[in-house]
């Protein structure tokens, strides 16, 4: 007997749970990659590894229409997870506090659902099981492998409890922000605090740094550039009459054009250098990329909307969300390869704000796997049951 809708969303919901039970931190995925497989073969889905713990799974892959692939990140985070659901995190320190866990049951139901229709399927479907979204360039890893070959183009999401349940964003363009990450070491000279003549105070150049990168956004940028730049640490561990001889600080930028990368890269480093240099302490200035922009092509983005419009109804946009948003997305790696789209979807539900993503408190919206299954499943030509 064929499994029912329901059926398969109490078994996703089942293993939304199982997952964020046991989450593993970005390239430790072992258990997780070993529950998706499982689930595969039960199913009777090929898949074969990819990119370590990451696994990608075929179906109706003699079909002769275009070959569409569906994206889920399956990493949780480094944070203590501080909620008291019955299925909260036995992995102490870690958590899925990005709702990986729920977009890995939402493409796994998909895949059950596409399987018992894979008769009806008029080209081949890609299911990406990817590790290491947070941070760790798992897109990249998968693309290098070859999780893209053959693909005609491919399609993501993010539950977004910012927005309310059952509304979405997919623009045309950017929808995410590229990142970069940057580390300042400050050389001094350190000494007695009594005796501050004798010393370059590190600790005061940082203060002056920090307060002069504050001015790259507001006055070496357009104004029409949404970029965010946040020193998020200091460090200059020391005694209360020492002055230390180094300080480091720490921060990010967020962009909405990866081509604004170098202005900024460029510009942090003049900034720290020119003003640690009136202090008389040396800046040693190193900026990462993390990810580029997401960015949707047009098609397949107004397929996307199509499908939200068609789950969601009419009034599925919410037209208050300012995009692009400033976090970032290695799904960003697909987009530059293949034609695609990444929607953000609606999580927050009921009358109290939902708890954001990295929170302790953060859970996954469990409606939203069967609504993201059915979201899928109309992009690949099986529309499912209601």
């Amino acid at each position: 007997m064929n499994p029912t809708w329901d059926s398969l969303t109490a078994t996703a919901v089942d293993l939304r749970h199982h997952l964020h039970r046991n989450p593993e931190l970005r390239w430790e995925e072992e258990q997780t990659a070993r529950t998706v497989r499982e689930r595969l073969d039960r199913a009777s889905i090929a898949w074969r590894p990819c990119a370590g713990t990451g696994t990608v799974a075929t179906l109706a892959p003699g079909a002769p229409g275009r070959h569409l692939a569906f994206r889920a990140d399956i990493d949780a985070l480094p944070i203590a997870e501080a909620s008291v659901t019955t299925w909260k995190s036995l992995n102490s320190g870690v958590m899925h506090a990005c709702g990986h866990d729920g977009h890995t049951a939402s493409l796994m139901m998909l895949a059950w659902w596409l399987k018992e229709h894979e008769g009806s399927l008029e080209g081949p479907v890609s299911l990406l099981f990817q590790p290491a979204e947070e941070g760790g360039h798992g897109a990249k890893k998968m693309v290098e492998e070859g999780a893209l070959e053959g693909v005609d183009a491919i399609y993501g999401w993010h539950n977004w409890p910012a927005l309310p349940f059952g509304k979405a964003a997919c623009p045309d363009g950017p929808v995410m922000a590229a990142n970069g990450t940057f580390a300042i070491r400050l050389t001094g000279v350190g000494g007695h605090a009594s005796q501050p003549e004798l010393c370059r105070d590190p600790v005061l150049a940082a203060s002056a740094v920090t307060m002069a990168l504050q001015q790259v956004v507001s006055r070496r940028l357009a104004p029409q550039h949404a970029t965010v730049l946040s020193v998020t640490s200091i460090e200059a561990p020391s005694g209360e009459t020492i002055i230390p001889g180094t300080a480091t600080l720490k921060g990010s930028y967020r962009l909405p054009d990866s081509s604004l990368r170098p202005a900024m890269d460029d510009l942090i480093a003049t900034t720290a250098a020119r003003a640690a240099d009136t202090y008389g302490v040396s800046a040693d200035v190193e900026v990462r990329p993390r990810y580029e922009a997401t960015v949707n092509h047009p098609e397949e983005a107004a397929r996307m909307r199509t499908a939200l419009q068609a789950e969601l109804g009419p009034d599925w946009q919410d037209g208050r969300i300012l995009l692009p948003v400033m976090a970032s997305e290695d799904f960003s790696y697909y987009l530059a390869e293949k034609p695609g789209a990444f929607a953000l979807i609606g999580a927050a539900d009921g009358d109290e704000p939902a708890h954001p993503l990295h929170s302790p408190h953060y859970d996954f919206n469990d409606r939203l796997i069967p609504r993201i299954a059915r979201i899928f499943s109309r992009l690949a030509g099986v529309p499912a049951g209601v």
